[in-house]
Protein backbone atom coordinates (compact mmCIF):
# COMPACT_ATOMS: atom_id res chain seq x y z
CA UNK A 1 0.00 0.00 0.00
CA UNK A 2 1.77 3.02 -1.01
CA UNK A 3 0.62 5.56 1.06
CA UNK A 4 0.39 9.42 -0.29
CA UNK A 5 -0.95 12.32 1.34
CA UNK A 6 -2.73 13.54 -1.98
CA UNK A 7 -4.46 10.35 -2.14
CA UNK A 8 -6.08 10.44 1.17
CA UNK A 9 -7.54 14.78 0.51
CA UNK A 10 -10.56 15.35 -0.81
CA UNK A 11 -10.35 18.44 -3.21
CA UNK A 12 -13.20 20.98 -3.65
CA UNK A 13 -13.59 23.34 -6.99
CA UNK A 14 -13.67 26.58 -7.61
CA UNK A 15 -14.67 28.28 -10.60
CA UNK A 16 -13.65 31.71 -9.15
CA UNK A 17 -15.88 33.94 -11.49
CA UNK A 18 -19.10 32.22 -9.95
CA UNK A 19 -17.82 32.00 -6.74
CA UNK A 20 -18.51 35.17 -4.77
CA UNK A 21 -17.88 39.25 -5.72
CA UNK A 22 -16.50 41.21 -3.28
CA UNK A 23 -16.34 44.04 -4.96
CA UNK A 24 -19.42 44.39 -6.84
CA UNK A 25 -18.36 43.80 -10.38
CA UNK A 26 -20.84 41.07 -10.32
CA UNK A 27 -17.71 38.68 -11.18
CA UNK A 28 -16.42 36.68 -7.94
CA UNK A 29 -12.97 37.56 -7.03
CA UNK A 30 -9.87 36.34 -4.97
CA UNK A 31 -11.23 37.97 -1.85
CA UNK A 32 -14.39 36.28 -2.19
CA UNK A 33 -12.52 33.08 -2.17
CA UNK A 34 -10.27 34.17 0.85
CA UNK A 35 -13.67 35.14 2.75
CA UNK A 36 -14.91 31.75 2.53
CA UNK A 37 -11.56 29.51 3.39
CA UNK A 38 -13.20 28.98 7.48
CA UNK A 39 -16.55 28.00 5.29
CA UNK A 40 -14.01 25.56 3.42
CA UNK A 41 -12.10 24.12 5.87
CA UNK A 42 -15.22 23.41 8.59
CA UNK A 43 -16.71 21.28 5.28
CA UNK A 44 -13.87 19.00 5.67
CA UNK A 45 -11.86 19.27 2.09
CA UNK A 46 -7.73 19.96 2.03
CA UNK A 47 -7.63 20.82 -1.22
CA UNK A 48 -8.61 24.19 -3.42
CA UNK A 49 -8.65 23.11 -6.93
CA UNK A 50 -8.87 26.95 -8.67
CA UNK A 51 -9.70 27.12 -12.10
CA UNK A 52 -7.61 29.89 -14.36
CA UNK A 53 -6.68 32.82 -12.61
CA UNK A 54 -4.16 34.38 -14.90
CA UNK A 55 -4.32 37.78 -17.28
CA UNK A 56 -6.67 36.61 -19.71
CA UNK A 57 -9.07 38.48 -22.14
CA UNK A 58 -11.49 35.83 -21.11
CA UNK A 59 -13.22 34.25 -24.58
CA UNK A 60 -13.37 31.04 -22.75
CA UNK A 61 -13.72 31.81 -19.18
CA UNK A 62 -9.48 32.06 -18.24
CA UNK A 63 -8.62 29.49 -19.91
CA UNK A 64 -7.28 31.20 -22.53
CA UNK A 65 -3.96 32.78 -20.94
CA UNK A 66 -2.23 36.05 -21.88
CA UNK A 67 0.21 36.07 -19.04
CA UNK A 68 1.15 33.30 -16.89
CA UNK A 69 2.77 35.06 -14.25
CA UNK A 70 -0.04 37.57 -13.83
CA UNK A 71 -4.27 37.62 -12.53
CA UNK A 72 -6.50 38.55 -14.26
CA UNK A 73 -7.91 42.09 -12.97
CA UNK A 74 -11.36 41.03 -12.44
CA UNK A 75 -9.80 38.46 -10.00
CA UNK A 76 -7.52 40.81 -7.99
CA UNK A 77 -3.80 41.11 -7.85
CA UNK A 78 -0.64 38.99 -7.52
CA UNK A 79 -0.38 40.56 -3.94
CA UNK A 80 -4.20 39.24 -3.27
CA UNK A 81 -3.17 35.84 -4.29
CA UNK A 82 -0.18 35.56 -2.21
CA UNK A 83 -2.87 36.50 0.71
CA UNK A 84 -5.03 33.65 -0.38
CA UNK A 85 -2.04 31.42 -0.84
CA UNK A 86 -0.47 32.00 2.89
CA UNK A 87 -4.08 32.14 4.54
CA UNK A 88 -5.02 28.82 3.12
CA UNK A 89 -2.27 27.09 4.26
CA UNK A 90 -2.37 28.85 7.76
CA UNK A 91 -5.38 26.83 7.81
CA UNK A 92 -4.04 23.37 6.51
CA UNK A 93 -5.38 23.93 2.95
CA UNK A 94 -3.55 23.29 0.16
CA UNK A 95 -3.92 25.39 -3.14
CA UNK A 96 -3.81 23.21 -6.81
CA UNK A 97 -3.79 25.52 -9.80
CA UNK A 98 -5.77 24.83 -13.01
CA UNK A 99 -2.88 25.23 -15.73
CA UNK A 100 -2.94 25.51 -19.51
CA UNK A 101 -0.28 23.67 -21.52
CA UNK A 102 -1.53 23.15 -24.83
CA UNK A 103 -2.51 26.65 -25.89
CA UNK A 104 -2.34 30.71 -24.79
CA UNK A 105 -4.59 33.12 -25.66
CA UNK A 106 -3.82 34.82 -28.85
CA UNK A 107 -3.18 38.10 -27.05
CA UNK A 108 -0.02 36.53 -25.24
CA UNK A 109 2.77 38.28 -26.28
CA UNK A 110 4.02 35.04 -27.52
CA UNK A 111 1.54 34.79 -30.34
CA UNK A 112 1.73 38.54 -31.42
CA UNK A 113 5.22 37.72 -32.23
CA UNK A 114 4.49 34.42 -33.41
CA UNK A 115 1.79 36.35 -35.97
CA UNK A 116 3.85 39.22 -36.69
CA UNK A 117 6.03 37.86 -39.28
CA UNK A 118 6.69 34.16 -40.92
CA UNK A 119 10.44 34.92 -40.20
CA UNK A 120 10.00 36.40 -36.58
CA UNK A 121 11.69 33.74 -34.22
CA UNK A 122 8.40 33.05 -32.28
CA UNK A 123 6.84 31.97 -35.35
CA UNK A 124 7.51 28.33 -34.44
CA UNK A 125 6.03 28.61 -31.22
CA UNK A 126 3.19 27.76 -32.62
CA UNK A 127 1.77 25.74 -35.35
CA UNK A 128 1.44 27.08 -39.00
CA UNK A 129 0.81 25.53 -42.29
CA UNK A 130 0.14 26.67 -45.74
CA UNK A 131 -3.64 26.13 -47.01
CA UNK A 132 -4.35 23.25 -49.12
CA UNK A 133 -6.12 24.67 -52.88
CA UNK A 134 -8.11 27.10 -50.60
CA UNK A 135 -8.93 24.90 -47.76
CA UNK A 136 -7.09 24.49 -44.18
CA UNK A 137 -4.38 22.34 -43.52
CA UNK A 138 -6.66 19.58 -42.97
CA UNK A 139 -9.80 18.55 -41.94
CA UNK A 140 -10.00 18.96 -38.19
CA UNK A 141 -12.90 19.90 -36.42
CA UNK A 142 -12.31 21.66 -33.49
CA UNK A 143 -13.99 21.18 -30.04
CA UNK A 144 -16.24 24.20 -30.22
CA UNK A 145 -17.34 23.36 -33.92
CA UNK A 146 -15.80 24.89 -37.16
CA UNK A 147 -11.94 24.03 -38.09
CA UNK A 148 -9.44 23.89 -36.09
CA UNK A 149 -7.23 26.21 -38.56
CA UNK A 150 -7.91 30.27 -38.44
CA UNK A 151 -6.81 32.07 -41.01
CA UNK A 152 -4.26 34.56 -40.79
CA UNK A 153 -4.23 37.86 -43.09
CA UNK A 154 -0.89 39.28 -42.38
CA UNK A 155 0.74 35.71 -43.28
CA UNK A 156 -1.30 33.90 -45.37
CA UNK A 157 -0.98 31.26 -42.93
CA UNK A 158 -3.45 29.26 -41.14
CA UNK A 159 -2.91 28.03 -37.27
CA UNK A 160 -3.66 25.48 -35.32
CA UNK A 161 -6.65 26.24 -32.47
CA UNK A 162 -8.21 23.11 -31.05
CA UNK A 163 -10.41 25.16 -28.99
CA UNK A 164 -11.70 28.49 -29.79
CA UNK A 165 -9.74 30.52 -32.64
CA UNK A 166 -8.68 32.51 -29.37
CA UNK A 167 -6.74 29.82 -28.18
CA UNK A 168 -3.68 28.98 -30.33
CA UNK A 169 -2.06 25.58 -29.65
CA UNK A 170 1.78 25.82 -28.85
CA UNK A 171 4.01 23.59 -30.58
CA UNK A 172 5.16 21.14 -28.18
CA UNK A 173 8.41 20.11 -30.48
CA UNK A 174 9.99 23.41 -30.26
CA UNK A 175 12.27 23.00 -27.35
CA UNK A 176 12.26 26.43 -26.49
CA UNK A 177 9.01 26.27 -25.47
CA UNK A 178 9.42 23.42 -23.35
CA UNK A 179 11.63 25.26 -21.75
CA UNK A 180 9.61 28.38 -21.61
CA UNK A 181 7.08 25.98 -20.11
CA UNK A 182 8.88 24.89 -17.11
CA UNK A 183 10.30 27.61 -16.26
CA UNK A 184 6.92 28.69 -15.60
CA UNK A 185 5.51 25.98 -13.64
CA UNK A 186 8.47 26.07 -11.66
CA UNK A 187 8.28 29.85 -11.00
CA UNK A 188 4.66 28.99 -9.34
CA UNK A 189 5.95 25.82 -7.25
CA UNK A 190 8.42 28.67 -5.85
CA UNK A 191 6.04 30.59 -4.54
CA UNK A 192 4.35 27.68 -2.84
CA UNK A 193 1.32 26.13 -4.72
CA UNK A 194 0.73 22.62 -3.96
CA UNK A 195 0.06 21.12 -7.40
CA UNK A 196 -1.70 21.56 -11.00
CA UNK A 197 -4.18 20.38 -12.71
CA UNK A 198 -3.19 20.04 -16.44
CA UNK A 199 -6.27 21.38 -18.66
CA UNK A 200 -5.73 19.09 -21.92
CA UNK A 201 -2.92 17.72 -20.96
CA UNK A 202 -3.62 14.86 -23.75
CA UNK A 203 -3.19 16.89 -26.72
CA UNK A 204 0.00 18.49 -25.87
CA UNK A 205 1.47 16.15 -29.37
CA UNK A 206 -0.30 16.35 -32.80
CA UNK A 207 -0.08 13.58 -34.91
CA UNK A 208 3.38 13.79 -37.04
CA UNK A 209 2.60 15.55 -40.63
CA UNK A 210 -1.16 16.73 -39.44
CA UNK A 211 -2.69 14.49 -41.68
CA UNK A 212 -6.73 14.12 -42.52
CA UNK A 213 -9.35 12.57 -40.33
CA UNK A 214 -11.11 9.50 -41.46
CA UNK A 215 -12.77 11.30 -44.24
CA UNK A 216 -10.11 12.84 -46.17
CA UNK A 217 -12.89 14.83 -48.30
CA UNK A 218 -14.85 16.18 -45.72
CA UNK A 219 -13.77 19.89 -44.93
CA UNK A 220 -14.01 20.65 -41.90
CA UNK A 221 -16.35 18.26 -40.31
CA UNK A 222 -13.84 15.63 -38.88
CA UNK A 223 -13.48 15.11 -35.36
CA UNK A 224 -10.01 13.65 -35.19
CA UNK A 225 -9.32 12.50 -31.67
CA UNK A 226 -6.63 9.55 -32.22
CA UNK A 227 -4.09 12.60 -34.44
CA UNK A 228 -3.94 15.00 -31.44
CA UNK A 229 -5.54 13.09 -27.98
CA UNK A 230 -2.52 10.53 -25.78
CA UNK A 231 0.01 9.90 -28.42
CA UNK A 232 2.62 8.02 -26.94
CA UNK A 233 5.32 11.60 -26.85
CA UNK A 234 3.01 12.92 -24.69
CA UNK A 235 4.30 10.82 -21.99
CA UNK A 236 7.96 11.76 -23.08
CA UNK A 237 7.31 15.18 -22.73
CA UNK A 238 4.90 14.51 -19.07
CA UNK A 239 8.20 11.83 -17.87
CA UNK A 240 10.61 15.67 -18.59
CA UNK A 241 8.00 17.76 -17.23
CA UNK A 242 8.58 15.15 -14.10
CA UNK A 243 11.88 14.31 -14.09
CA UNK A 244 13.10 18.40 -14.38
CA UNK A 245 10.76 19.70 -12.56
CA UNK A 246 8.00 18.09 -10.22
CA UNK A 247 10.02 15.62 -8.99
CA UNK A 248 11.49 18.28 -6.62
CA UNK A 249 8.17 19.31 -5.03
CA UNK A 250 5.89 17.05 -2.92
CA UNK A 251 2.98 18.05 -5.07
CA UNK A 252 -0.70 16.96 -6.37
CA UNK A 253 -0.85 16.45 -10.22
CA UNK A 254 -4.36 15.65 -12.13
CA UNK A 255 -4.30 15.50 -15.69
CA UNK A 256 -7.86 16.39 -17.68
CA UNK A 257 -7.20 13.06 -20.43
CA UNK A 258 -10.54 12.80 -22.52
CA UNK A 259 -10.76 9.15 -25.32
CA UNK A 260 -9.13 7.20 -22.63
CA UNK A 261 -9.81 3.77 -20.27
CA UNK A 262 -8.12 2.41 -17.29
CA UNK A 263 -5.32 0.63 -19.35
CA UNK A 264 -4.36 3.58 -21.22
CA UNK A 265 -4.68 5.42 -18.27
CA UNK A 266 -1.63 3.78 -16.16
CA UNK A 267 0.71 4.86 -18.76
CA UNK A 268 0.58 8.49 -17.13
CA UNK A 269 -0.36 7.57 -13.58
CA UNK A 270 1.03 4.25 -13.08
CA UNK A 271 3.12 4.00 -9.82
CA UNK A 272 6.30 3.27 -11.89
CA UNK A 273 5.00 6.09 -14.63
CA UNK A 274 6.72 9.19 -13.22
CA UNK A 275 4.15 11.30 -15.37
CA UNK A 276 1.03 12.50 -13.37
CA UNK A 277 -0.67 11.26 -9.77
CA UNK A 278 -3.83 10.92 -11.53
CA UNK A 279 -5.98 12.14 -14.44
CA UNK A 280 -9.40 12.61 -14.84
CA UNK A 281 -11.89 10.17 -17.04
CA UNK A 282 -14.65 10.77 -19.33
CA UNK A 283 -16.06 7.54 -19.94
CA UNK A 284 -18.96 8.10 -17.24
CA UNK A 285 -19.54 11.57 -18.80
CA UNK A 286 -20.20 9.74 -22.22
CA UNK A 287 -23.00 6.84 -21.15
CA UNK A 288 -26.06 10.23 -21.79
CA UNK A 289 -24.50 10.88 -25.01
CA UNK A 290 -25.73 9.25 -28.70
CA UNK A 291 -23.96 8.63 -31.42
CA UNK A 292 -25.54 10.17 -33.61
CA UNK A 293 -22.39 12.50 -34.33
CA UNK A 294 -23.52 15.12 -32.10
CA UNK A 295 -21.52 14.32 -29.36
CA UNK A 296 -22.67 15.18 -25.91
CA UNK A 297 -25.43 17.22 -27.23
CA UNK A 298 -27.41 13.95 -28.52
CA UNK A 299 -28.72 12.75 -25.63
CA UNK A 300 -29.82 9.24 -24.16
CA UNK A 301 -30.77 8.04 -21.10
CA UNK A 302 -28.13 6.10 -19.21
CA UNK A 303 -28.51 2.95 -17.53
CA UNK A 304 -26.75 1.88 -14.33
CA UNK A 305 -25.05 -1.49 -16.19
CA UNK A 306 -22.69 0.85 -18.20
CA UNK A 307 -21.98 2.89 -15.00
CA UNK A 308 -20.76 -0.27 -13.40
CA UNK A 309 -19.24 -1.59 -16.02
CA UNK A 310 -16.97 1.52 -16.70
CA UNK A 311 -16.59 2.63 -13.20
CA UNK A 312 -15.75 -0.96 -11.94
CA UNK A 313 -12.91 -0.94 -14.82
CA UNK A 314 -11.20 1.80 -13.19
CA UNK A 315 -11.64 0.69 -9.95
CA UNK A 316 -9.85 -2.61 -10.63
CA UNK A 317 -7.06 -1.94 -13.33
CA UNK A 318 -5.72 0.90 -11.12
CA UNK A 319 -5.88 -0.68 -7.80
CA UNK A 320 -2.42 -1.18 -6.73
CA UNK A 321 -0.92 0.39 -10.01
CA UNK A 322 -2.43 3.95 -10.33
CA UNK A 323 -4.45 5.83 -8.82
CA UNK A 324 -8.26 7.49 -9.48
CA UNK A 325 -9.59 11.10 -9.82
CA UNK A 326 -12.83 10.65 -8.54
CA UNK A 327 -15.69 13.05 -9.67
CA UNK A 328 -19.54 13.60 -10.65
CA UNK A 329 -19.41 17.12 -11.96
CA UNK A 330 -16.96 20.28 -12.80
CA UNK A 331 -17.30 23.42 -14.47
CA UNK A 332 -17.68 21.40 -17.97
CA UNK A 333 -19.99 19.44 -17.05
CA UNK A 334 -24.18 19.34 -15.88
CA UNK A 335 -24.99 19.38 -12.31
CA UNK A 336 -24.74 16.03 -10.95
CA UNK A 337 -28.25 15.15 -9.38
CA UNK A 338 -30.16 16.89 -12.46
CA UNK A 339 -28.00 14.45 -14.43
CA UNK A 340 -27.54 11.08 -12.25
CA UNK A 341 -30.13 11.99 -9.63
CA UNK A 342 -33.28 13.64 -9.64
CA UNK A 343 -33.20 17.31 -9.12
CA UNK A 344 -37.23 17.75 -7.90
CA UNK A 345 -38.87 15.04 -5.92
CA UNK A 346 -35.70 13.02 -4.35
CA UNK A 347 -33.29 16.47 -4.68
CA UNK A 348 -31.93 15.76 -1.39
CA UNK A 349 -31.67 11.99 -1.30
CA UNK A 350 -30.40 11.56 -4.81
CA UNK A 351 -27.57 14.15 -3.87
CA UNK A 352 -26.84 12.72 -0.83
CA UNK A 353 -26.80 8.85 -2.46
CA UNK A 354 -24.37 10.22 -5.11
CA UNK A 355 -22.07 11.85 -2.51
CA UNK A 356 -21.97 8.90 -0.79
CA UNK A 357 -20.70 6.96 -4.13
CA UNK A 358 -18.34 9.57 -4.90
CA UNK A 359 -16.51 9.46 -1.22
CA UNK A 360 -16.61 5.49 -0.89
CA UNK A 361 -14.55 4.59 -3.83
CA UNK A 362 -10.59 4.50 -4.25
CA UNK A 363 -9.42 7.16 -5.62
CA UNK A 364 -9.14 10.95 -4.77
CA UNK A 365 -13.10 12.92 -4.52
CA UNK A 366 -13.27 15.90 -6.01
CA UNK A 367 -16.48 18.30 -5.11
CA UNK A 368 -17.54 20.70 -7.24
CA UNK A 369 -19.16 24.51 -5.89
CA UNK A 370 -22.21 24.01 -4.73
CA UNK A 371 -22.60 20.43 -5.33
CA UNK A 372 -22.22 19.98 -1.03
CA UNK A 373 -25.51 21.72 -1.09
CA UNK A 374 -27.40 20.00 -4.57
CA UNK A 375 -27.27 22.74 -6.52
CA UNK A 376 -28.90 21.84 -9.80
CA UNK A 377 -28.87 22.95 -13.90
CA UNK A 378 -29.98 25.68 -15.02
CA UNK A 379 -33.02 26.49 -18.02
CA UNK A 380 -32.82 29.94 -19.11
CA UNK A 381 -35.10 30.78 -21.73
CA UNK A 382 -33.97 32.53 -23.75
CA UNK A 383 -30.06 31.89 -25.13
CA UNK A 384 -29.07 35.64 -24.81
CA UNK A 385 -28.29 34.97 -21.31
CA UNK A 386 -26.13 32.04 -21.97
CA UNK A 387 -22.49 32.93 -22.04
CA UNK A 388 -20.85 29.82 -22.91
CA UNK A 389 -18.53 30.02 -26.15
CA UNK A 390 -18.85 26.13 -27.22
CA UNK A 391 -22.73 26.32 -26.22
CA UNK A 392 -23.30 29.70 -28.51
CA UNK A 393 -21.41 28.05 -31.21
CA UNK A 394 -23.44 25.11 -30.56
CA UNK A 395 -26.85 27.38 -30.70
CA UNK A 396 -25.88 29.30 -34.19
CA UNK A 397 -24.72 26.04 -35.40
CA UNK A 398 -27.71 23.82 -35.37
CA UNK A 399 -30.07 26.72 -36.35
CA UNK A 400 -28.21 27.16 -39.39
CA UNK A 401 -28.99 23.71 -40.26
CA UNK A 402 -32.30 23.84 -40.02
CA UNK A 403 -32.72 22.23 -36.59
CA UNK A 404 -36.06 23.90 -34.50
CA UNK A 405 -34.85 26.26 -31.31
CA UNK A 406 -37.26 24.45 -29.10
CA UNK A 407 -34.75 21.12 -30.16
CA UNK A 408 -31.87 22.99 -29.86
CA UNK A 409 -32.48 24.53 -26.53
CA UNK A 410 -33.61 21.05 -24.48
CA UNK A 411 -30.07 19.50 -25.30
CA UNK A 412 -28.78 23.12 -24.20
CA UNK A 413 -30.72 22.75 -20.72
CA UNK A 414 -29.19 19.42 -20.05
CA UNK A 415 -25.67 19.95 -21.14
CA UNK A 416 -24.52 22.92 -21.33
CA UNK A 417 -21.29 23.80 -19.66
CA UNK A 418 -23.19 26.80 -17.77
CA UNK A 419 -25.34 24.74 -16.09
CA UNK A 420 -21.96 24.42 -13.75
CA UNK A 421 -21.37 28.17 -13.96
CA UNK A 422 -24.06 29.76 -12.03
CA UNK A 423 -23.59 31.81 -9.28
CA UNK A 424 -22.91 30.10 -6.21
CA UNK A 425 -25.77 30.54 -3.62
CA UNK A 426 -24.49 31.32 -0.82
CA UNK A 427 -27.95 32.66 0.67
CA UNK A 428 -31.80 33.55 -0.04
CA UNK A 429 -31.04 37.32 -0.04
CA UNK A 430 -30.60 39.42 -3.33
CA UNK A 431 -28.48 37.83 -6.29
CA UNK A 432 -28.23 34.59 -3.41
CA UNK A 433 -25.53 36.91 -1.84
CA UNK A 434 -23.47 36.36 -4.58
CA UNK A 435 -22.84 40.09 -5.40
CA UNK A 436 -24.32 43.29 -4.18
CA UNK A 437 -23.87 43.98 -8.73
CA UNK A 438 -24.83 42.26 -11.56
CA UNK A 439 -24.24 39.17 -12.02
CA UNK A 440 -22.00 38.29 -14.91
CA UNK A 441 -24.20 35.38 -15.55
CA UNK A 442 -28.01 34.99 -13.23
CA UNK A 443 -28.23 33.09 -10.54
CA UNK A 444 -30.91 29.82 -10.56
CA UNK A 445 -33.92 30.91 -9.46
CA UNK A 446 -34.43 28.12 -6.87
CA UNK A 447 -31.27 30.10 -4.31
CA UNK A 448 -34.28 30.63 -1.74
CA UNK A 449 -34.60 27.11 -1.28
CA UNK A 450 -31.22 26.32 -2.19
CA UNK A 451 -27.91 28.13 -0.74
CA UNK A 452 -25.00 27.56 2.12
CA UNK A 453 -26.73 29.70 4.58
CA UNK A 454 -29.76 27.34 5.08
CA UNK A 455 -28.01 23.73 4.45
CA UNK A 456 -25.24 24.89 7.58
CA UNK A 457 -28.81 25.74 9.99
CA UNK A 458 -30.52 22.44 8.62
CA UNK A 459 -28.68 19.57 10.63
CA UNK A 460 -30.18 17.45 8.03
CA UNK A 461 -29.33 19.43 5.00
CA UNK A 462 -26.63 18.00 2.09
CA UNK A 463 -24.19 20.31 3.36
CA UNK A 464 -23.68 18.08 6.67
CA UNK A 465 -23.71 14.93 5.08
CA UNK A 466 -20.47 15.74 3.31
CA UNK A 467 -19.22 16.93 6.24
CA UNK A 468 -20.19 13.51 7.73
CA UNK A 469 -19.15 11.92 4.58
CA UNK A 470 -15.95 13.79 4.19
CA UNK A 471 -14.89 12.87 7.73
CA UNK A 472 -15.71 8.88 7.78
CA UNK A 473 -12.90 9.18 4.81
CA UNK A 474 -10.42 10.85 7.01
CA UNK A 475 -11.39 8.01 10.08
CA UNK A 476 -11.12 4.65 8.04
CA UNK A 477 -8.54 3.87 6.37
CA UNK A 478 -10.06 1.31 4.52
CA UNK A 479 -12.25 3.83 2.57
CA UNK A 480 -9.12 5.53 1.08
CA UNK A 481 -7.07 2.40 0.42
CA UNK A 482 -9.62 -0.55 0.44
CA UNK A 483 -9.88 -2.96 -2.59
CA UNK A 484 -13.43 -2.67 -4.43
CA UNK A 485 -15.55 -5.41 -5.65
CA UNK A 486 -18.23 -4.86 -7.34
CA UNK A 487 -21.40 -7.03 -6.28
CA UNK A 488 -24.67 -7.78 -8.00
CA UNK A 489 -23.65 -6.73 -11.54
CA UNK A 490 -26.51 -7.44 -13.34
CA UNK A 491 -28.90 -5.50 -10.76
CA UNK A 492 -30.43 -2.22 -12.84
CA UNK A 493 -31.10 -0.58 -10.08
CA UNK A 494 -28.84 -1.01 -7.19
CA UNK A 495 -25.21 -0.56 -7.28
CA UNK A 496 -23.21 -2.43 -3.72
CA UNK A 497 -19.93 -3.26 -3.74
CA UNK A 498 -17.35 -4.01 -1.30
CA UNK A 499 -14.07 -2.42 -0.12
CA UNK A 500 -11.73 -4.50 1.90
CA UNK A 501 -8.51 -4.20 3.19
CA UNK A 502 -7.17 -6.44 5.93
CA UNK A 503 -9.35 -7.29 8.01
CA UNK A 504 -11.91 -4.38 7.63
CA UNK A 505 -14.71 -4.43 5.33
CA UNK A 506 -16.96 -1.63 3.73
CA UNK A 507 -20.02 -2.62 2.00
CA UNK A 508 -21.42 -0.13 0.58
CA UNK A 509 -25.47 -0.18 -0.59
CA UNK A 510 -26.99 1.92 -3.37
CA UNK A 511 -30.20 2.62 -4.67
CA UNK A 512 -29.59 4.97 -7.63
CA UNK A 513 -33.57 5.35 -8.94
CA UNK A 514 -36.70 6.09 -7.60
CA UNK A 515 -37.93 2.85 -6.62
CA UNK A 516 -37.92 0.19 -3.76
CA UNK A 517 -36.26 -2.60 -4.70
CA UNK A 518 -35.65 -5.27 -2.00
CA UNK A 519 -32.13 -6.16 -1.45
CA UNK A 520 -31.39 -9.99 0.04
CA UNK A 521 -28.10 -9.86 1.88
CA UNK A 522 -26.72 -13.43 2.35
CA UNK A 523 -27.02 -14.87 5.71
CA UNK A 524 -23.31 -15.08 5.59
CA UNK A 525 -23.31 -11.31 5.79
CA UNK A 526 -26.20 -10.63 7.85
CA UNK A 527 -24.14 -10.98 11.30
CA UNK A 528 -21.55 -8.93 10.23
CA UNK A 529 -23.39 -6.29 8.73
CA UNK A 530 -23.97 -4.46 11.94
CA UNK A 531 -21.94 -1.02 11.98
CA UNK A 532 -23.74 1.25 9.73
CA UNK A 533 -21.38 4.23 9.24
CA UNK A 534 -23.90 6.44 7.25
CA UNK A 535 -27.28 6.43 5.64
CA UNK A 536 -29.03 8.54 3.77
CA UNK A 537 -32.12 7.80 5.45
CA UNK A 538 -33.09 7.72 8.96
CA UNK A 539 -33.12 4.59 10.45
CA UNK A 540 -35.93 3.09 12.69
CA UNK A 541 -35.80 0.22 14.93
CA UNK A 542 -34.59 -3.28 14.39
CA UNK A 543 -34.53 -4.20 10.29
CA UNK A 544 -34.32 -7.67 8.63
CA UNK A 545 -31.27 -7.18 6.57
CA UNK A 546 -31.47 -10.42 5.31
CA UNK A 547 -34.57 -9.23 2.92
CA UNK A 548 -34.03 -4.86 3.21
CA UNK A 549 -36.69 -2.98 1.03
CA UNK A 550 -34.83 0.02 -0.14
CA UNK A 551 -36.35 3.69 -0.33
CA UNK A 552 -36.10 5.54 -3.29
CA UNK A 553 -32.50 6.80 -3.40
CA UNK A 554 -31.54 5.26 -0.72
CA UNK A 555 -27.54 4.98 0.30
CA UNK A 556 -26.16 2.37 2.99
CA UNK A 557 -22.40 2.09 4.12
CA UNK A 558 -21.76 -0.81 6.98
CA UNK A 559 -18.53 -1.22 8.37
CA UNK A 560 -17.72 -5.01 8.48
CA UNK A 561 -14.44 -6.56 11.00
CA UNK A 562 -14.01 -9.21 8.45
CA UNK A 563 -14.24 -9.21 4.76
CA UNK A 564 -17.59 -11.20 3.14
CA UNK A 565 -16.54 -14.56 1.98
CA UNK A 566 -15.08 -15.16 -1.71
CA UNK A 567 -17.78 -17.41 -2.55
CA UNK A 568 -20.85 -14.88 -1.41
CA UNK A 569 -18.95 -12.42 -3.67
CA UNK A 570 -19.50 -15.45 -6.36
CA UNK A 571 -22.69 -16.50 -5.99
CA UNK A 572 -24.71 -13.29 -4.95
Amino acid sequence: MNKKWWKEAVVYQIYPISFLDTNGDGKGDLLGIISRLDYLKDLGVDVIWICPIYKSPNHDNGYDISDYCDIMDEFGTMEEFDRLLREAHARGLKIMMDLVLNHTSDEHPWFIESRSSRDNPKRDFYIWRKGKDGHPPNNWESYFSGSVWEYDEKTGEYYLHLYSKHQPDLNWENQKVIDSMHEMVEWWLKKGVDGFRFDAIAHIVKAVGLPDGDNPDQLPTVRAYELFSNLENVHTLLSNLYERVLFHYDIMTVGETSGLGPEQALSYVGDTRNELNMVFQFEHMQLDAGSSGSGKWDIRPWNLLELKKVISGWQTVLHDKGWNANYWCNHDQPRSVSRFGDDQKYRVESAKMLATFLHTLEGTPYIYQGEEIGMTNIAFASIDDYRDVETLNYYEEQLDQGVPEEQVMQAIWKKSRDNARTPMQWTNGEHAGFTRGTPWIEVNSNYPLINVEDAIKDPNSIYHYYKKLIALRKQHEVIVYGEYKLLLPLDKELYVYTRTLEDQCLLVILNFFGGEPVLKLPAELVPEAKQLLISNYPIKGEEDLGNLKLRPYEARVYLMKTPPLDFVAQTW
